[in-house]
């Protein structure tokens, strides 16, 4: 899924509200949702934008990890198969 918006896009939206603009228009010029907003601000509040990258490489990274670690598992569940059979 491509996103809509970048990190720091999401991060200076939130400091915009931060600054003293009202919520709904912060979510009126960017297009988006009061709910969407405030999972941002869930999300990325009191971030900085290297916060936000460095966020970004540990979830990918962490989503690799997963993959590899899925992978080994089925393998291991493979030869387990494969050693309880007899021939």
């Amino acid at each position: 899924m491509k996103a809509r918006f970048t990190d720091e896009q999401i991060i200076a939206m939130i400091k915009e509200q931060e600054s003293g603009e009202k919520t709904a228009d912060v979510c009126r010029w960017h297009g988006i949702s009061s709910a969407t907003f405030y999972k941002y601000k869930s999300k990325y509040g009191g971030m900085e934008p290297s916060d936000a990258k460095r966020l970004r490489a540990l979830e990918d990274e962490n989503g690799k990890l997963k993959k590899l670690l899925a992978e080994q598992m089925l393998d291991n569940a493979m030869l387990r198969d494969i050693n309880s059979k007899k021939w």
